[in-house]
């Protein structure tokens, strides 16, 4: 299936210093009439389908990916994102950079290697605690496969993709630490060789909509402990 992204590239007068979650906030409370960049459709109800807007800060440079609806939307306000106010702090936006890419998103005959940009958070609380209790390396591993190719499934279903042949993947990962909604949680960076495609910059596991778990396409195949 094809699918339509978009990717915004703020550029502004410094480095944005803040966390992604306050990029986020401002974006949605300056387009509040948008829910599909905050998720959140008033009276406390929230969508939890697959994020079609991504927010991403690294290295100080802001931008956002938006997929499908969220790409033609991206397209339509990017000329109204003129500041950033985070906060005490105030960034001016001196450019946009828009980057406009149909990919195809589907199973495929060869392995394609990626690499988290930002951190994986792979573990809800349920398996977080089952992931403790093994000990073997080769044990954990076989579980963060699966749970990565659950969450490549629910990303497909949530764009509308039908899988149907089963997703392989082998991957080589190494823990960090990461600050999630103010709770330090385990999560994991490196690469991985799956046979599905993926568009660059979008997102898998906790806290996709704040620019976790975000992976692109590595041309060379560095090797993986299988």
């Amino acid at each position: 299936m094809k699918i339509d992204t978009t990717l915004l590239i703020l550029k502004t007068n410094k480095k944005v210093k803040q966390e992604t979650s306050k990029f986020r906030g401002y974006i949605g409370r300056e387009f509040e009439k948008y829910p599909i960049l905050h998720n959140h459709y008033g009276e406390g109800k929230f969508l939890y389908s697959y994020p079609l807007v991504q927010y991403q800060i690294i290295d100080g440079q802001a931008s956002i990916l938006g997929i499908e609806e969220g790409a033609e939307l991206l397209k339509e306000i990017y000329p109204q994102i003129n500041e950033l106010k985070m906060g005490d702090s105030y960034y001016k936006v001196e450019d946009h950079l828009i980057y406009d890419k149909e990919y195809n998103v589907n199973t495929t005959n060869e392995e394609i290697q990626y690499k988290f940009i930002t951190p994986w958070i792979a573990l809800n609380s349920i398996n977080f605690q089952k992931y403790k209790q093994i000990n073997d390396w080769k044990e954990r591993k076989i579980m963060l496969n699966k749970i990565l190719v659950g969450n490549i499934l629910s990303m497909s279903k949530g764009l509308g993709i039908i899988v149907n042949r089963r997703i392989h993947v082998k991957s080589n990962l190494e823990h960090v630490s990461t600050d999630y909604k103010g709770v330090n949680m385990l999560s994991f960076t490196g690469e991985f060789r799956v046979n599905f495609r993926i568009p660059d910059f979008m997102g898998f596991g906790k806290g996709v909509s704040q620019g976790f778990g975000s992976v692109v396409k590595v041309d060379k195949e560095p090797k993986t402990n299988d």
